[in-house]
């Protein structure tokens, strides 16, 4: 296959970008909870009997971006639940289009969702959607989940390019190389 080594290189590349943006933005929001859990808890409420009012709504919204970010790296490590019973006892051709069929069906379904996540970050701040304490609007937080979950789509779009070519998806393995 005369393309292979340029369709390694997009893989790789795409590769190297959602392993970075989940380790900087997923890290930094895992420091940021950690940190803020423990000042709240251990200093300001247990020590100054003072707790910072609206944690929780920030918690709540830092688990919100490390799910975002989780989604479509989990869709390229194939962390995402695949159950295969019946692939034995299928021919090589049938599992490898019905595997393209549902992940078609797959995209349409995440094509909808996301959609939906968009519609509902633009209306969000009109119907007063927003953290119970800070009153923070959820509209970039849908947003950020919708971008998520159409990045999961093209994923899935991805493993179906793959399978048309070669039969296999060639999945990101984490810590298995040099970034």
């Amino acid at each position: 296959m005369p393309n292979e080594p340029e369709d390694r290189r997009m893989i790789g590349y795409l590769d190297r970008v959602l392993t970075w943006l989940s380790l900087i933005c997923g890290g930094a929001a895992l420091v940021f909870m950690t940190g803020f859990s423990v000042w709240n808890v251990l200093v300001m409420r247990k020590a100054l009997n003072a707790p910072i009012v609206g944690a929780e709504d920030l918690l709540l919204l830092s688990l919100v971006v490390i799910v975002a970010l989780s989604v479509p790296l989990g869709a390229r490590t194939g962390a995402h639940i695949e159950i295969e019973v019946l692939e034995s006892r299928m021919s090589a051709w049938f599992a490898k289009w019905s595997m393209i069929f549902v992940k078609l069906l797959g995209c349409a379904l995440l094509a909808t969702m996301s959609w939906r996540l968009w519609r509902a970050g633009q209306s969000a701040e009109r119907f007063g959607e927003t953290t119970q304490q800070l009153l923070i609007s959820f509209e970039p937080f849908y947003y950020l989940l919708a971008f998520s979950v159409v990045f999961y789509a093209v994923i899935l779009l991805l493993d179906i390019w793959q399978l048309m070519r070669s039969d296999k998806v060639m999945r990101l393995a984490i810590g298995s190389d040099a970034l």
